[in-house]
């Protein structure tokens, strides 16, 4: 079993504190829920983990299996098993999709000489249409097709943890369906059953996705953890009942930009 542990995370951006402590702890085969409204520091500790330049850690640690990530480049965070399905997937013309997992592949040492067998397999479980798989990397795909495309990527690689970025961000009921519950199946693999931290507005995402913790954050704290109970209370309530309206606004809340670290 793998362990993913964030411990007093404290993170800020162009000298603005956004993450005010931050603790948690995901192991393999755990699905753990972050929900918050908007401004409240989900993208950034999604970018914090996987080590998105512009941001800076003040204080805290993010180890996996006791080895610092903080100290390594992002792109050897997710050689080591961290992966990230962006909010808003990058399209890379001139990369194709086949290419760009043939190198990952063999940078994490494994083989990928039946690769394109393998896409077209996980292609027919997730509705993802074999024509799409010649094309670049998300290049002139709908929002619903990147992310369709992005989960194929998550489950070829096969990381021992996955952070998904609202996931459910543009996605209709079908594709947010197939997405999640291939996500699910992966979390529940007798083999390699991958640790998931699902970043979410909404709670229809946790419908199909079905987390066993779920965190509320709110201004860079989590202000309350609990299990799918809290999702109710959620749907009943909104953020209301965790938040204090006389309280200031967010650090960086009057700036959308800082929640929507990936839109192109």
């Amino acid at each position: 079993m793998s362990v993913l542990e964030i411990s007093g995370l404290h993170a800020e951006v162009a000298g603005t504190e956004i993450l005010r402590g931050i603790d948690l702890t995901i192991a393999s085969g755990e699905v753990h829920a972050v929900m918050g409204p908007n401004g409240a520091g989900k993208s950034t500790l999604s970018a914090v983990i996987m080590g998105r330049s512009g941001y800076t850690v003040t204080s805290g640690s993010i180890t996996l299996d006791g080895v610092d990530l903080l100290a390594l480049s992002t792109w050897e965070r997710a050689v080591a098993g961290v992966h990230l399905i962006m909010q808003y997937p990058t399209e890379v013309p001139g990369v194709s999709l086949l290419d760009a997992l043939g190198e990952a592949l063999q940078y994490r040492g494994r083989d990928a000489s039946d690769l394109a067998d393998r896409l077209k397999a996980e292609a027919d479980r997730i509705g993802f249409e074999h024509r799409f798989l010649d094309r670049p990397l998300n290049v002139d795909l709908s929002g619903g097709e990147k992310k369709r495309n992005e989960t194929l990527q998550l489950a070829v690689l096969q990381p021992q943890f996955a952070i998904l970025d609202e996931l459910d961000s543009g996605l209709d009921i079908d594709a947010l369906r197939d997405c999640s519950r291939r996500v699910e199946e992966l979390s529940n693999d007798a083999k390699r059953p991958l640790g998931v931290l699902a970043i979410t507005h909404y709670s229809r995402l946790l419908n199909e996705l079905r987390p066993d913790h779920i965190h509320i954050l709110v201004k860079g704290q989590i202000v309350n953890s609990g299990g799918p109970e809290l999702a109710a209370v959620l749907e009943r309530d909104g953020y209301a009942a965790f938040t204090d309206e006389d309280d200031e606004p967010a650090a960086g809340s009057a700036t959308s930009s800082l929640d929507d670290l990936f839109r192109i």
